[in-house]
């Protein structure tokens, strides 16, 4: 399975900037998927996810700014993110549990994408 993620770049605070993350491969059925980030000097970070029930769930730094949306015929999620602050600027990664058998489920990581919010 892989993941391949797309969308980041530079934008000013306030500013607008959608992520997406399309799995490709062996897909038996996706259980979650989502999104982490890693700012510069801290640790990985949850951002947003879509839970194996169809929920979704954000960390409380994002509520409001961030929308977590997908698409399963595609197997992607896109991340669109509004009013963006200078605290958000990291690498940005997508994740997904995805069940590839019926007895086999593997936990699997995108390359990142850099998001840098600054004036």
């Amino acid at each position: 399975v892989q993941l391949q993620a797309s969308g980041g770049g530079l934008v000013q605070p306030g500013g607008s900037l959608r992520l997406s993350c399309a799995a490709s491969g062996t897909i038996f059925s996706i259980n979650t998927m989502g999104w982490y980030r890693r700012a510069p000097g801290k640790q990985r970070e949850y951002v947003a996810v879509f839970t194996s029930g169809g929920n979704t769930n954000y960390a409380d730094s994002v509520k409001g700014r961030f929308t977590v949306s997908r698409d399963l015929a595609k197997n992607t999620v896109y991340l669109q993110m509004n009013s963006l602050k200078p605290e958000d600027t990291a690498v940005y990664y997508c994740n997904a549990v995805v069940r590839t058998s019926i007895i086999r489920t593997g936990d699997y990581w995108g390359q990142g994408t850099q998001v840098t919010v600054s004036s």
